[in-house]
């Protein structure tokens, strides 16, 4: 039996020797990917992102807890944490703020080192999410690095980003320079128990309503979709929270993230932020973005692929010593950097 046989077949063992083929990129995890790939396209996929600090590890528990105990859905925990720059190394300490998870049979929590990679992902994120998806795991968490403004990539993996605040971490226009608006599907204002919740949370909605002022248009995701003139911002009665609603005559089409309030440390808020998810799938659905957005997903990682392999064919084509040369000559500016490309890309003579 395969090792990709062992994993559809339920192997957890097999599933840890795989994940790890995977992420090293050998010829044996390449191949048992090529095997898996016709099982995959299940899954749901949730991007969970934010600035260092603001409790992205113990709200992914929180919610892997709630998912287990409320829908009995098998969960996968892709935790991706920052390499040394020095050392190359990686501190994979995700698990020690996951112990309520362990034990559960149901629970797959890989940790995995960024490797340099920029965008808050490693490399291999995205067939690791291939392999949980293709054993049978019906949601799949991925928490990114937190590398604040660079952290767009995981809005091109997930169908839902969540994006998490805190009080207290900085002042209120960095929610708007890190680009939560071109990503966020949910904002989420962690530590609502903290001082300064409100100002945070006026912040955000602030930053919402610039972007869906009447008769403008929007910018998320990339794409510019026109706002119905009837969404306003209400409060909501019950928890005091407040967010952007539509009201019913509004456009269907158009999704606006709402703004909720969560208490990770102890579970406050978090089937809120459950359901929120559950209605951005549905929406996702019936509006056919889900299919865009797979569609984008799969162009994403086709086209990071063939740069590897583009790049691998490269080193292989140019010689240590040619590329070397090429690089004195840059350095002692009797070359630019065009030129060198140029040069080592069409074979001339250097």
């Amino acid at each position: 039996m395969t090792l990709a046989q062992q994993v559809l077949s339920g192997d957890r063992l097999a599933l840890t020797r795989l994940l790890t083929q995977v992420e090293n990129d050998s010829p044996e995890g390449r191949a048992a990917l090529a095997d898996l790939f016709p099982h995959t396209g299940r899954a749901q996929l949730i991007g969970v992102t934010g600035a260092p600090g603001t409790g992205k590890s113990s709200l992914v528990n929180q919610l892997a807890l709630h998912v287990r105990k409320t829908q009995n859905k098998r969960v996968a925990i892709v935790a991706v944490d920052p390499s040394s720059p020095f050392t190359g190394g990686a501190v994979l300490g995700d698990r020690v703020r996951m112990r309520d998870l362990s034990g559960d049979s149901g629970v797959f929590i890989r940790s995995m080192a960024s490797r340099g990679s920029l965008g808050g992902l490693a490399q291999a994120t995205a067939t690791l999410t291939q392999v949980f998806d293709a054993a049978g795991y019906d949601l799949i968490l991925i928490e990114t690095v937190g590398a604040g403004q660079s952290e767009v990539d995981v809005a091109r993996l997930a169908h839902t980003t969540i994006v998490v605040e805190a009080p207290g971490l900085g002042d209120d226009i960095q929610a708007i320079k890190a680009g939560i608006l071109e990503i966020a599907d949910i904002l989420v204002v962690n530590k609502a128990d903290r001082p300064g919740v409100e100002n945070t949370e006026k912040a955000l909605r602030s930053t919402l309503e610039l972007a869906h002022p009447t008769g403008r248009v929007y910018r998320h995701h990339g794409q510019y979709v026109p706002v119905a003139a009837s969404v306003s911002l209400s409060d909501n009665d019950e928890g005091g929270d407040s967010s952007l609603k539509q009201s019913t005559q509004s456009d269907t089409s158009l999704w606006i993230p709402p703004i909720l309030r969560t208490i990770s440390t102890d579970g406050t808020g978090i089937a809120e932020v459950v359901e929120a998810i559950e209605r951005h799938v549905a929406h996702l659905r019936q509006s056919g973005d889900w299919t865009a957005r797979e569609r984008a997903r799969l162009e994403s990682e086709l086209e990071a692929l063939i740069e590897a392999a583009l790049m691998s064919r490269f080193r292989e084509d140019v010689s240590t010593e040619k590329y070397d040369e090429v690089l004195e000559r840059v350095l002692s500016r009797k070359l630019s950097p065009s030129e060198a490309v140029k040069l080592l890309t069409n074979g001339t003579r250097v």
